[in-house]
C-alpha cells in the first residue's frame, strides 16, 4: 500500500496550560450633583454607601508598608517615565521632620471581594467551564466623569478553541442580536457570578429577546445583561430605572476591550489561522484532521497582519522566554508563550508579572485617553444640543458649560495626555501599537478642534457685545453733548430757581431726570439706527438728501 494513501493521523490541538482574561470596560459618568452645586467626585459618594456597597477602596502598595512593596511593584514603577508615574502613583514630596508627605494618586481604585468565580458555557451543548476570579475592580479619574471597570479571570488546562471562544464571547455588555431559536449571538450561552461557596450571585439574561428589545424601542438605549448589571451596583445605566446616585451611560463599543494571557505546551505548532484568530479575537474555527484551522478572512485582507498586529522581539527559540508573542489590535492586546519556560509563567520578575502589572497599565492609559476624549465630544454635543438660543438662561449655561469644559480639557490635556510612557522598548511599543490601532492622535486632534472653536465662538461673540456696547455708549455721548454744551454756554441757567423753595426745586429736578433718563434711555433703544445715521453724516460722499433720508430712517419702521 503506498505511504501516500494512508490517512493522516490526527494531531491533538495545543492546550493552554495556563490562561488569564482581564476585561476593560470604559463608561462615562454622569456628574453627581453635590450639596453646595458642586460635582462631588464620585469615589467619595460610593465611600460614603458603607455597606449598601460592595465596592471598598484598595489601598495600594505605594504606601510606605514595605512589607505590601514586592519587587514586582518596583519593576512596574521603574518601567514608566516620571509623568506617568505621577499620574499612576501619585507623587512622594520633600521630607517633613522624619516623614514623607505624599500626594495620592488622581486615579482611585474601587474593589468587590464577593464574586470568586464565574461559571460559563461558551456555547449551547458546550460543557460548563468555571473560571477563578482574581479581582474586580473600577478605576476612578480626577477631573474625568469616567470610571473602568476591570475583571480579571483565570483558569487552567483549556484547549486552545475553548481559551477562543471565552476571548470572543466574555466580555459583551449585551446580546448583537438573536438567532431564529432566540438563542443570543456572540454572547456566552450562560454565565453565572459565584460567591466563595459555589452559589449563584448574578446570571446572564442575555437570550430574554423581549426586554433588551422593549429597552430599545422605548428607551433608545440598550439594556446591560443582568449579570453585568450586577456587577456595577450601586452604580446603575443612566437609562433603567434603577435608582441611583452613580450613573453611568455607554461610550464605546458594547464588546469590553480585553487581554489575554495564554501559557501554551506547544507554542510553535500554532498555525498562522490560530494567530489570527487570536490577535483578532474572532473565536475558534472549525479544524481539519492534520489540526489545522481555516484562515476566518481572506488572504489579501491579512496580507499584512504580522507587520501590523504582532511583536515579535521575543518570537524566537532562544532568550529568557523563548517562543513568546505579543499581538495587539488596540481592542485587545494578546500574550502567547511557552508553558515549560520559568520566566514566562514567573508572577514576580517574569512575562505573566509584566502582564499583569506593566502591560495592564499601558493598555489602560491608551483606553482611559481614548474613552476621556470621546467622553468630551460627548459632553459638547449634548451642550449644543441643549441649546436654546431664545432662552437668555440656556444661552449663559451654555457659555458656562463650554468654558467648563474648556478648562477641563486643558487639565486633561496635561495631566493625562501623553505620546511616550516609556524608554523601555518593549512597553514603548506595546503603547504604540494600542495608541495606533485606537487611532489616538487624530482622535485627540478632532476633540482639541472642536473645542477650541466653540471657545473661539465665545470669544468672539464677547468681542461682539463689548462693540456693540462700545457704539451704543458713544451715540448716547455724541447726542448727549449737544444737550451738555447748549444748556451749559457760559454757565448759563435758562431758569434761575435757585431762590425758589425747596419744594420747588426738588420739583423740577425731579422733572428734569425723569426726562433726561428717558432721553438717554430712548437714545439707547435706537443707537443702532442712531450710529448708522452718524455713519451716513459723517460720508463726504452722501448727498443732503440721503443724508435727510438717513436721519428719517431713525424712526421708520424696519422689518427684520
Amino acid at each position: 500500500m503506498n505511504a501516500a494513501t494512508h490517512p493522516t493521523a490526527p494531531t491533538a490541538p495545543p492546550m493552554v496550560e495556563h490562561f488569564r482574561q482581564v476585561l476593560l470596560w470604559p463608561v462615562r459618568l454622569m456628574p453627581v450633583r453635590g450639596s453646595e452645586g458642586t460635582h462631588a467626585k464620585p469615589w467619595q459618594v460610593l465611600a460614603d454607601m458603607g455597606d449598601a456597597s460592595p465596592w471598598r477602596e484598595v489601598v495600594d502598595e505605594f504606601t510606605g508598608d514595605s512589607s505590601r512593596f514586592h519587587e514586582r511593584h518596583y519593576n512596574e514603577f521603574v518601567s514608566f517615565l516620571p509623568y506617568v508615574q505621577r499620574f499612576l502613583y501619585g507623587e512622594g514630596l520633600p521630607k517633613h521632620g522624619a516623614q514623607t508627605v505624599a500626594q495620592g494618586s488622581p486615579m482611585r481604585v474601587f474593589r468587590r471581594q464577593d464574586i470568586a468565580a464565574v461559571r460559563v458555557v461558551p456555547r449551547p451543548g458546550d460543557a460548563p467551564i468555571t473560571l477563578d476570579t482574581v479581582h474586580v475592580d473600577l478605576y476612578f479619574f480626577l477631573d474625568v466623569d469616567l470610571v473602568l471597570l476591570n475583571v480579571e479571570v483565570t483558569a487552567n488546562h483549556l484547549t486552545l478553541e475553548t481559551a477562543q471562544e471565552l476571548m470572543y464571547r466574555f466580555g459583551r455588555a449585551y446580546p448583537a442580536g438573536w438567532d431564529a431559536h432566540g438563542q443570543a449571538l456572540h454572547c456566552l450561552a450562560e454565565a453565572e457570578w459565584l460567591d466563595a461557596q459555589g452559589q449563584v450571585l448574578a446570571a446572564s439574561d442575555a437570550n430574554q429577546r423581549d426586554v433588551f428589545l422593549a429597552q430599545v424601542s422605548t428607551r433608545r438605549a440598550p439594556r446591560i445583561s443582568a449579570h453585568w448589571d450586577f456587577m456595577m451596583r450601586p452604580l446603575v445605566g443612566d437609562h433603567s430605572d434603577h435608582p441611583g446616585q452613580l450613573r453611568f451611560r455607554q461610550i464605546e463599543y458594547y464588546r469590553m476591550p480585553q487581554m489575554a494571557y495564554l501559557a501554551m505546551d506547544r507554542p510553535r505548532d500554532l498555525t498562522r489561522s490560530d494567530f489570527v484568530r487570536l490577535g483578532l479575537v474572532t473565536g475558534s474555527g472549525a479544524r481539519d484532521p492534520a489540526g489545522g484551522c481555516a484562515l476566518p478572512y481572506g488572504e489579501q485582507h491579512l496580507a499584512e497582519f504580522e507587520s501590523k498586529y504582532c511583536y515579535d522581539r521575543f518570537w524566537t527559540e532562544g532568550g529568557a522566554a523563548p517562543n513568546t508573542r505579543y499581538l495587539c489590535n488596540g481592542h485587545a492586546m494578546v500574550v502567547v508563550g511557552d508553558a515549560s519556560s520559568q520566566f514566562y509563567g514567573c508572577r514576580d520578575r517574569g512575562v505573566l508579572a509584566q502582564f499583569r502589572h506593566q502591560h495592564f497599565l499601558v493598555f489602560l492609559i491608551a483606553h482611559f485617553q481614548k474613552a476621556a476624549l470621546l467622553m468630551y465630544s460627548d459632553r459638547l454635543a449634548e451642550t449644543l444640543k441643549n441649546l436654546d438660543i431664545t432662552d437668555p438662561a440656556s444661552v449663559r449655561h451654555f457659555k458656562r458649560a463650554i468654558r467648563n469644559g474648556f478648562a477641563s480639557f486643558l487639565r486633561f490635556t496635561h495631566r493625562y495626555w501623553f505620546h511616550e510612557v516609556s524608554e523601555q522598548a518593549q512597553v514603548r511599543a506595546l503603547f504604540h501599537m494600542c495608541s495606533h490601532h485606537l487611532g489616538l492622535d487624530p482622535l485627540y486632534a478632532e476633540v482639541k478642534e472642536r473645542i477650541a472653536e466653540m471657545n473661539q465662538y465665545l470669544e468672539a461673540d464677547s468681542l461682539r457685545r463689548q462693540a456693540n456696547t462700545v457704539v451704543r455708549l458713544t451715540v448716547v455721548t455724541i447726542f448727549g453733548l449737544i444737550g451738555t454744551v447748549t444748556t451749559g454756554f457760559l454757565g448759563m441757567n435758562l431758569l434761575a430757581e435757585a431762590e425758589s423753595p425747596m419744594e420747588r426745586r426738588l420739583l423740577i429736578f425731579a422733572v428734569v431726570f425723569i426726562l433726561t433718563t428717558v432721553l438717554t434711555v430712548y437714545t439707547m433703544v435706537k443707537s443702532k439706527r442712531l450710529s448708522d445715521f452718524l455713519d451716513v453724516l459723517s460720508d463726504e460722499r452722501m448727498s443732503v438728501w440721503n443724508k435727510c433720508k438717513a436721519l428719517v430712517g431713525v424712526w421708520a419702521r424696519q422689518d427684520d
